[in-house]
């Protein structure tokens, strides 16, 4: 059974998703939790993007024990040196270094001759092996390269001290039948390669990204590269869950297979959404809400008599549980600090008592706290020292069938100074959205607005999840409460805060795939 390396991306080619931004706590609550999962490398972001970008890769690597630590560098000293900066801590480094090497990216985006981008590539892989012990070369765009350039610039990488050899498939276009051969042509070709691991790295343009992750196996790679739910740029990555549990469930055909705890998969994958806000599809494999659910009437009769007619993965395989514990009003600080440990949350003692407070204020309100209440308060007090240049004081809206509807809202900012104003819109939600912006004198383009409820019942805690663009920024925010335009005056506000914090730490991403 051959050992197939998991390196997730989640946290940089995840977050390049459009109106995606993470903050710290964020990232070191996924980067747990990816831990958790024992993926076998980490991606933890590119460092030399900005100054956030590289606190982040460095407190990833300082916290993760049990996992490789990457960052992303171009082929330039300067970045290479702030990713060592940033993972040098933690407890096997390694670089991620990448240069594009088919014709059109050469021509166009480097401008520079194929003898060029091989002198580059090798450069900075030997000022590289002065510093790391792991190096992973990628070559962007690989599978529209030229096969012959590609065995030789491999060639000289791997001499150069390169040791995992990362073929992309960057934008989404080699279906699963050449990708394999592409591999097989490489380890036929490039002399040295038995002193490398081979990574696949797809992207899910066409609606391949698995398949093609299954077809490298299937041509000797032992390194796969994708996101928790398939997130990232454009149509997204390979969804790693998806891997792994068809390595697991066909072990007889692909002879493969991870050392993921498959039981972590659906909290990972329902903490990334939450955190990311990009709502998973009730049709999505493995950890869709419908991925174990039986409509038809032949089918629901089948699996009753024998679950395998129907149901070729246990819902509990990949962590999906039937019944959740439940606390009330009456549960003590212990029980609440139990439930979260048991949740798999690691949390400093101030903040369970700050998340204690709002369990509490919500159980007043609410019969059963369940786990996906318990999830939703911790995203919604998010537990970050980003600073809130907005913070929501009073809210109300009037409507009626017969009147205009009217929100008034009284906001204080970073300076303490208190904000209030009223304005209308065709229905209530508009009529708050055009109150905020008022409120904070600036332009604001909302370009989506999500809803949707935390479990079940008339009690059930609404999830509103926006995307605005403000002074050419797009970022994304969350807002939970019981009143549907609470929520959605707190996602709006959150989205605005996250912009200014961009703003202000110059984060800015730069897209690289």
């Amino acid at each position: 059974m051959r050992k197939i390396n998991i390196f997730d991306t989640t946290l940089r080619d995840g977050e390049q998703s459009a109106g995606v931004n993470l903050n710290l706590h964020e990232k070191l609550e996924i980067a747990r939790q990816l831990e958790r999962l024992n993926v076998d490398i980490i991606e933890a972001g590119f460092p030399a993007a900005s100054k956030g970008d590289f606190e982040s890769v460095k407190q990833v690597a300082n916290i993760i024990k049990n996992a490789s630590v990457v960052g992303l560098a171009r082929s330039k000293q300067s970045d290479i040196d702030a990713v060592w900066e940033a993972v040098k801590g933690g407890v096997s480094p390694r670089l991620h270094t990448f240069i594009a090497t088919s014709p059109v990216h050469m021509k166009y985006k480097l401008k520079q001759t194929p003898e060029e981008v091989i002198e580059t590539a090798v450069s900075s892989v030997k000022y590289a092996a002065k510093l790391f012990p792991t190096i992973q070369w990628s070559a962007e765009d690989a599978c529209r390269s030229d096969y012959d350039f590609l065995v030789k610039i491999i060639t000289k990488v791997i001499d150069a001290g390169a040791s995992v050899i990362n073929l992309p498939d960057t934008v989404g276009y080699i279906n699963p039948k050449e990708y394999g051969q592409m591999f097989a042509y490489i380890q036929e070709h490039v002399p040295n390669i038995h002193k490398a691991v081979l990574s696949a790295h797809c992207h899910d343009d066409l609606g391949m990204a698995v398949s093609n992750s299954l077809a490298a196996i299937e041509n000797g790679v032992t390194q796969i590269e994708g996101t928790i739910n398939g997130i990232g740029e454009r149509a997204g990555n390979a969804s790693l869950e998806e891997v792994a549990v068809a390595l697991h469930i066909r072990q007889d055909y692909y002879q493969a297979n991870t050392r993921l705890k498959l039981d972590e998969i659906k909290r990972t994958s329902d903490l990334v959404s939450k955190l990311t806000g990009m709502v998973i599809p009730p049709n999505k494999a493995i950890v869709g809400k419908n991925a174990f659910a039986h409509e038809s009437g032949i089918h629901q009769d089948g699996v009753l008599k024998e679950k395998t007619t129907y149901e070729i993965i246990s819902p509990d395989l990949v962590g999906v549980k039937s019944n959740s514990m439940v606390l009330g009003k009456h549960s003590g600080r212990h029980a609440f600090r139990t439930h979260l440990v048991e949740l798999g949350y690691q949390l400093e003692e101030d903040d369970v008592n700050r998340l204690f407070v709002l369990f509490k204020e919500l159980a007043d309100k609410k019969k059963e706290i369940t786990e996906e209440d318990i999830s939703a308060l911790l995203v919604e007090q998010q537990l970050t020292n980003d600073e809130d240049y907005f913070v929501l004081t009073a809210l109300q809206v009037q409507y009626g069938t017969n009147q205009v509807p009217t929100a008034t809202i009284t906001l204080t900012n970073a300076d303490g100074e208190t904000i209030q104003e009223a304005a209308t819109g065709a229905g209530s939600v508009e009529a708050l959205y055009n109150t905020l912006e008022r409120c904070i004198a600036a332009p604001i383009v909302l370009e989506d607005y999500r809803i949707q409820s935390v479990g079940a019942g008339r009690d059930a805690l609404a999830q509103v999840y926006v995307k605005v663009e403000l002074d050419g920024i797009v970022s994304s925010g969350r807002g939970t409460a019981q009143d549907v335009l609470e929520a959605s005056a707190k996602a709006y506000i959150n989205a605005v805060n996250r912009v200014y914090n961009i703003k202000n730490s110059n984060q800015e991403k730069i897209s690289i795939s």
